[in-house]
C-alpha cells in the first residue's frame, strides 16, 4: 500500500523529469537553431571566395533549424503535422497538380516582375542566376539541395506555421494569409521591390492553394519548380 506522502515523491519526481525531458529538447533545438550561424560566421570572413557555398550551407542550415523548432512547437502544443499542411496522403495527385499549376504561376509571376519594372520598382543589379553561373559541378549540386530545401522549409514556416498561428491570433485568414506574404517578401530584398512585390503577391497564390488542398505539397512543389528553374537550370543552360 502506497501512503500519500510516497505518491506525491513519485509524482513529483516524474514531474522533474519530464521538465528536464522537455527542456533538454528545447535547448537542443535553439543550439541547432544558433550555434551553425555563428560557426559560419567565422569562415565567411577569412574565405571570401567560398561565398557562395558559405551562404547556401547557412541557409539550409538556417531553414532545417527553423523546421526543427516548429515541429518542437508542435510536439510542446499536442498539435498534429496536419495543421501545418502536412498532409500527404494523395501526394501523387498533389504532385502533378503542382506541377499542372506552375506555367500559368511562373508565366503570371514573370509578367508582374516585368510589368513592375516598367513603371519604374527596381531590379537587383546582379540577377540570381549568374551567381552559380561559373560555378563546378559541386556547387550545382549544392545550389539543387538548397531549393529543395528552401521549398520545403518554406512553405512549412510561411504557409504551414504562420498561417496556423495568426489565425489564431487575428481569427482571420485573409489577413493571416497577407501577413504571412509579407514577411515571406521581407526575405528577398535582394531581388529589389519589384522582386520583393512580386515574391508577396507568389506567397498569397501559394497560400491559397494550401488552403485549397489542405496541403503542402503542391505549393512545394511550385515553389521547388521556380528556384531550381531559375537558380539551377538556367546558368547550368548559360542562359543571360
Amino acid at each position: 500500500m502506497t501512503t500519500g506522502t510516497g505518491s506525491d515523491e513519485s509524482l513529483g519526481t516524474n514531474d522533474a523529469r519530464f521538465h528536464q525531458k522537455e527542456q533538454i529538447i528545447e535547448v537542443s533545438v535553439f543550439l541547432f537553431l544558433i550555434v551553425p550561424s555563428l560557426i559560419i560566421s567565422f569562415f565567411i570572413v577569412k574565405q571570401g571566395s567560398m561565398i557562395f557555398k558559405l551562404i547556401a550551407l547557412s541557409s539550409i542550415l538556417r531553414d532545417l533549424a527553423l523546421v526543427s523548432l516548429i515541429l518542437f512547437f508542435l510536439w510542446r502544443n499536442g498539435e498534429p503535422l496536419e495543421w501545418i499542411g502536412w498532409r500527404f496522403k494523395n501526394a501523387r495527385a498533389e504532385i502533378a497538380l503542382g506541377i499542372l499549376l506552375f506555367v500559368p504561376f511562373s508565366l503570371g509571376a514573370g509578367l508582374l516582375d516585368k510589368g513592375l519594372r516598367m513603371v519604374g520598382f527596381t531590379a537587383p543589379a546582379t540577377p540570381l542566376a549568374s551567381v552559380i553561373a561559373e560555378k563546378n559541378t559541386a556547387e550545382i549540386l549544392l545550389a539543387t539541395v538548397l531549393v529543395i530545401v528552401v521549398a520545403l522549409a518554406e512553405e512549412t514556416i510561411f504557409r504551414g506555421y504562420l498561417i496556423l498561428r495568426f489565425k489564431n491570433i487575428m481569427a482571420n485568414t485573409a489577413a493571416a494569409v497577407l501577413t504571412s506574404a509579407v514577411i515571406f517578401s521581407l526575405g528577398h530584398g535582394y531581388e529589389g521591390s519589384a522582386g520583393v512585390i512580386t515574391v508577396g503577391v507568389m506567397g498569397v497564390a501559394f497560400a491559397v492553394i494550401y488552403l485549397w488542398r489542405q496541403s503542402l505539397v503542391a505549393p512545394m512543389v511550385m515553389h521547388f519548380l521556380q528556384d531550381f528553374i531559375g537558380i539551377v537550370l538556367v546558368p547550368l543552360l548559360g542562359i543571360r
